[in-house]
């Protein structure tokens, strides 16, 4: 039998060892590994830490990477570069944090059009808020490329926005995009664009922008991000300062992000059909929280939350042409009349707006001091139904449309309390003209159903 003191003693060799510091020798464990199968950038004269432009070799080291199919590995440090243009399927990747991409000012950084791939991995690319020129309009400008893919980047000061895509797919995940004069990211005509699992903070006019030039479907995906921080330098009334801002973009699902302190919107839709807005947390922002507006026709806004802003959640522009939606399952609260700009009537401090097709059931709702719900606007009113929500300490609970023209609405089986001005109000456009519907029922006005509401 084996002695106990032998035994144990057999494990201290290992013990040991796991004490003694790694050598120097061993220490680019790592960069071995990543670089099997990789083009080594020594190999091509590329030198992390170089004081000097290394653009001309840095160009032919990529050049070569793409005739020969195969991925760049870049070591830690630095590398001071600029006009580089991405060749078709290049696979450029470095060590997370250690990696850094540097550009030294003189037109554009990473450019790439007309690709069937390209991958950014593992890399911090610094703009240094250094000049771009005229024709570039991102660190990282792209045009045309099937499949991009970037993923666990960093990327900071960008002298206007950080990633510009046109006509592009693929993938942008667990990066950082901070620090950008204008956008975060512009994404315009995508096809099957994920953006998903990254931080977006401190830019000038925009966080993750998801456009068309023409209205169509998109079918992008927005989720799991962490938006803060977003400005309005260009100022306007909600054209910039939106931590996600959909414009004619149709079938894009905005799911489970973190917005906040965002000067305009947390999520904002321009005339963009079929947008799923759900499980979102919207925090501090300056004017409406989440918004969808204009000429859309389908939207589902379902369990976010809503907590600081001047308005909450609005599907408006019946004008326009902007009705069908489900808002429900939503929280609203802590709102204020306080926004950006000089509010056009009936102002700010409303928590949820709907005006056409639209069916507003579930929601709770806190502290809006204007009004809980609002439907309709004037003649704008067609087809609302608010049913089976909670409405408290609101100034005015509910404030429907009782202007000539107004079509149809039904007002059932809500919870309303602590409403100083009325529990349910009849308006024309922003008087109030009825009384409390809540008490009077709504014999007077044949447009109106109003039926088993609980005030107090």
């Amino acid at each position: 039998m084996m002695d106990r003191r032998r035994f144990f003693s057999a494990f201290v060799p290992a013990a040991a060892a796991a004490a003694v510091p790694i050598p120097a020798s061993a220490r680019s464990l790592f960069e071995n590994a990543a670089m099997r199968g990789s083009i080594p950038a020594s190999e091509m004269g590329v030198r992390p830490g170089a004081l000097d432009d290394q653009s001309r070799v840095f160009q032919r080291m990529l050049d070569e990477a793409a005739r020969r199919d195969q991925p760049v590995f870049l070591p830690p440090g630095d590398y001071a570069v600029s006009n580089l243009t991405l060749p078709d399927r290049l696979r450029l990747s470095g060590v997370p944090g250690a990696t850094r991409i540097v550009y030294t000012g003189n037109g554009h950084l990473f450019a790439g059009e007309d690709c069937a791939s390209l991958s950014l991995t593992g890399l911090t690319i610094d703009g240094q808020n250094r000049w771009l020129s005229d024709q570039t309009q991102g660190l990282i400008d792209l045009r045309r490329v099937a499949s991009v893919t970037i993923d666990g980047c960093e990327i900071t000061g960008a002298g206007k926005s950080a990633i510009v895509m046109e006509r592009c797919g693929g993938r942008i995940e667990r990066s950082t995009l901070s620090g950008a004069q204008d956008h975060a990211l512009y994404a315009v005509e995508s096809a099957g664009l994920t953006v998903t699992g990254n931080t977006v903070e401190d830019c000038g006019n925009g966080g993750l922008l998801i456009h068309r030039w023409q209205a169509a479907h998109d079918g992008s995906f927005v989720t799991n991000n962490r938006i803060a921080r977003i400005g309005a330098r260009k100022g306007g009334t909600g054209q910039y300062g939106n931590g996600i801002n959909l414009f004619r973009a149709g079938g894009v699902t905005i799911a489970n992000n973190s917005v906040s302190d965002c000067a305009f919107s947390a999520i904002r839709a321009n005339s963009a059909s079929n947008m799923i807005a759900q499980g979102n947390t919207c925090l501090r922002s300056g004017e409406t929280a989440l918004y969808t507006e204009f000429a859309f026709e389908g939207a589902v806004i379902a369990g976010n939350i809503v907590d600081g802003a001047a308005n909450g959640i609005s599907a408006v522009n019946f004008n326009e042409g902007g009705r069908l939606a489900v808002i429900q399952g939503n929280l609203v609260r802590n709102l204020s009349t306080q926004g950006p700009y000089p509010a056009d009537a009936p102002g700010f401090g409303v928590a949820i707006t709907a005006e056409a097709d639209t069916s507003v059931s579930g929601n709770t709702v806190e502290g809006a001091p204007r009004y809980g719900l609002h439907l309709g606007w004037g003649a704008f009113l067609r087809n609302v139904v608010a049913s089976g929500n909670v409405i408290r300490a609101c100034g005015t609970g509910i404030a429907v449309s009782v202007a000539e023209g107004a079509g149809r609405a039904v007002i059932s089986g809500n919870m309303i309390a602590d409403t100083p001005n009325g529990a349910i109000v009849g308006y024309r456009w922003s008087e109030a003209v009825t009384g409390d519907l809540a008490i009077r029922g709504a014999a007077g006005w044949p447009h109106l159903t109003v039926e088993r509401n609980a005030t107090g």
